[in-house]
């Protein structure tokens, strides 16, 4: 018994090991694969080509950037198209997008199929391998593969590379409202990143319900799908969006996204390059693009929608696992009835007592308390005992799989030594409050967030546990395990997705999940005769990966850290200043703001909101630099009734990335910027920003304003480039090789602020 004990509990190890290496592709050399077969290494030559340098709209790289697309698309025999205007976007974003188009005709007259990635990079310094060159070129591979088959669509393909996806989805904009083809796509496929490795998750996009959708997913049989529709109710409630959302939204256009999340900190960074994409991320997005490519392009894309939602979750060797919304509460009333039954079942056969299930609820209880707290504190106490690790804004640092690693072995270790004092109850008793609050989540859930009800599954193999507990002095510890697979291969992967996706501020949800997941396996592990034997084996490896963390906590070469720097003048105000957003500066801009540098009072440096409404953390008074700001011609300045109308036209005088406008506290009738209105609810909602233009080519601005003729307006222009380090009139040196420009704010950059003030 002892021996298989032990061959049990690697059968355990095995099974959690497995949970998450099942999530993806291996990745082995196949640059000389058969040209019909999708090579991951041809895709990375893409990206590599796609990242050789920032290459966000209006800067030098993005051009260049969009020949190299049309290029390779012309290689493989396909006429591009370009679709350029301007676009004003919800979030009141004026870019002047330009889509890469081109189409594989089909030979029946339904829907097409569309595959979307976007090409610009995110401002001002993020090289885009990950986000999204990965996506653009898994397309270009997965489409040269498809070709090489010489497969004959049914349906049209559609290949639509967008432009400023990252200044507010505008390229996508533009297609669904004002190209001819849009009416015709019936679904799309969206590739997409949010660092640069890990899983793909796959996250439908639709306006209904989602069974029609999954049901061709599933046949389309992607052999690693990474999907649950937990993580898609949490998406939905999150301020994120791609390009698919305008499809949705502005086109009732369904779709699936593929996004990886892992490496958080490389998103958006001048990190987000070529060699730090992980290989199996990318053979992952090849894995779902070629056979979805082969099952959508022949079936009906004309009856995806649907009234009825299906739950599903991925498990390995199975696959993607769905069942009707309309099961859900089936389920829970099975499982209740289930509990019900066996705990009078248990009486009868006098298994359970009530001293012993009472006693049972203290290490449930006491578990949940001490991991939940551990977990609720822990990035506060990381970035106290860290704090340069305010300054790096995604929330995950460089060694965060190595805390989410801490924290995890700490939780089992509180679990182990709590459940090892309790070691003279009984087992049955003991899984009782475990099973109850397992089944009160359920139905918790089953209310208030539906997308998680595949949480009943796991409960139906700890209640077929109890039940063998209850018929069996010693189960068989294999079969205690095997009962605990779908808990493992379901919830192992949630203890790293969560602060992986969420940040290191949700480690509360890796505490919290293998604590519950702990209870899930309390079948197998209250065997375990010395609990306390294991409680010191994971404090010995929590104190082991402490010191790693700890090693892995200084910012060098590999692991830069974030810093930022601007020169801000205030036209009106006569003044000039240094400013950063670093809670912790390095010698590099210290020097800038050195002894003399303070903290700004609240409203007394004004600067452009970021992602993460960071304010500048230290400002300091310098010299005016001879630096032009725009140009602005009142055009029309005239009251017709009760209204005054204001034109405006702003031109750089100097080579510039984007202009913000504000507006003081006052009520717009009406607004336009270069001829594209605002909506009207807009203009009710929004508090004093109107506008950002990102500007290409050194476009101009046109403000065309209708307000009540007696109110005072005052309008304040933010024009910004982010030349800060190449700009002839500053001496500012390049960065240390330990540290990367600061993403999510304005960086490097040269901040004119001028107002004007119309009574």
């Amino acid at each position: 018994m002892k021996r298989s004990g032990t061959l049990a509990f690697f059968f355990l190890l095995l099974a959690v090991y497995w949970s998450f290496r099942s999530l993806m592709p291996k990745y082995e050399k196949d640059i000389d694969v058969a040209s019909s077969k999708f090579s991951t290494d041809r895709a990375l030559f893409h990206v590599e080509n796609l990242s050789k340098e920032p290459h966000s709209l209006g800067f030098p790289g993005h051009e260049r950037v969009r020949a190299y697309i049309i290029s390779e698309l012309k290689k493989l025999g396909l006429k591009t198209s370009l679709q350029e205007g301007f676009v004003l976007g919800d979030n009141s974003t004026l870019t002047k997008a330009k889509n890469i188009l081109a189409r594989i005709e089909g030979t029946a007259e339904g829907k097409a199929l569309l595959l979307m990635s976007h090409y610009d990079s995110h401002p001002h310094s993020s090289f885009g391998a990950s986000d999204a060159g990965s996506g653009v070129a898994t397309i270009l591979e997965g489409i040269r593969a498809y070709l090489a088959q010489e497969s004959v669509p049914k349906n049209d393909i559609i290949l639509l590379i967008t432009d400023a996806e990252e200044l507010g989805l505008n390229g996508a904009e533009l297609f669904v409202n004002e190209h001819p083809w849009a009416k015709d796509v019936g679904l799309v496929l969206n590739f997409e990143a949010r660092g640069s490795g890990g899983p793909s998750y796959m996250l439908v996009e639709t306006n209904r319900g989602n069974a029609r959708l999954i049901n061709e997913f599933i046949k389309a049989n992607p052999k690693f799908p990474v999907a649950n529709s937990l993580a898609y109710s949490i998406y939905k409630m999150l301020p994120n969006d791609t390009d698919l959302t305008v499809f949705r939204e502005d086109g009732d256009i369904e779709g699936f996204n593929f996004a990886f999340i892992d490496d958080h900190f490389d998103y958006h960074t001048a990190l987000d390059v070529h060699d730090r994409l992980d290989k199996k991320t990318l053979a992952h997005q090849g894995s779902y693009l070629m056979p979805l490519l082969d099952h959508f392009s022949q079936a009906d894309l004309t009856n995806l929608k649907s009234l009825n939602d299906l739950i599903y979750v991925n498990l390995p060797f199975y696959g993607l696992v769905a069942y009707p919304f309309e099961w859900i509460f089936p389920m829970l009333w099975i499982v209740s009835l289930l509990f019900m039954g066996l705990l009078i079942y248990g009486f009868r056969k006098k298994q359970f007592s009530t001293q012993g299930i009472l006693r049972g609820i203290l290490p449930a209880l006491i578990v949940l308390i001490i991991n939940g707290a551990f977990g609720y504190f822990a990035w506060t106490a990381i970035t106290w005992w860290y704090p340069e690790f305010k300054d790096m804004l995604h929330g995950f640092t460089y060694n965060g799989h190595t805390y989410i690693a801490i924290y995890t072995l700490l939780a089992c270790a509180i679990c182990f030594w709590v459940y090892h004092r309790f070691r003279k109850t009984k087992t049955q008793d003991l899984l009782v409050f475990p099973i109850l609050l397992w089944t009160v989540i359920c139905w918790l859930v089953a209310f208030y967030l539906k997308g998680a009800s595949f949480f009943v599954i796991p409960v139906f193999g700890v209640l077929a546990a109890l039940l063998v507990y209850i018929k069996q002095e010693k189960p068989n510890p294999f079969l205690l395990i095997f009962l605990s697979l779908p808990a493992i291969f379901i919830y192992a992967p949630f203890i790293k997705m969560f602060p992986v996706g969420l940040g290191l501020k949700m480690l509360i949800a890796s505490t919290l999940f293998c604590t519950l997941l702990f209870f899930l396996v309390l079948p197998y592990l209250a065997q375990l005769k010395n609990k306390n034997r294991f409680a010191y084996l994971f404090i010995f490896l929590f104190a082991v990966l402490s010191i790693s963390g700890h090693i892995q906590s200084d910012f060098t070469e590999e692991r830069p850290k974030p810093s930022s720097l601007m020169y801000v003048h205030d036209v009106d105000k006569d003044e000039a200043i240094w400013a950063t957003y670093d809670h912790s500066l390095i010698e590099w801009n210290s020097q800038y703001l050195g002894k003399d540098k303070k903290e700004p009072e609240p409203d007394e440096f004004r600067t452009i909101p970021s992602k993460y409404r960071s304010n500048f953390t230290y400002v300091k008074n310098t010299q005016i630099k001879a630096i032009e700001s725009p140009l602005i011609d009142t055009v029309r300045d005239t009251i017709i009734g009760n209204e005054r109308v204001l034109e405006l036209c702003l031109t750089p005088r100097r080579d510039v990335n984007r202009l913000d406008t504000y507006t003081n506290p006052i009520h717009l009738n009406s607004a336009k910027i270069n001829n594209l209105p605002f909506s009207s609810y807009y203009l009710e909602k929004r508090k004093q920003r109107l506008a950002t233009h990102f500007i290409s080519d050194n476009d101009y601005t046109e403000l065309e304003l209708s307000f009540p003729k007696d109110s005072v307006l005052e309008l304040t222009f933010y024009e910004s480039s982010n030349d800060l380090l190449t700009n002839p009139l500053f001496t500012v040196p390049e960065r240390p090789k330990n540290s990367i420009p600061m993403p999510f704010v304005l960086n490097d950059a040269i901040l004119i602020i001028k107002t004007l003030k119309f009574e």
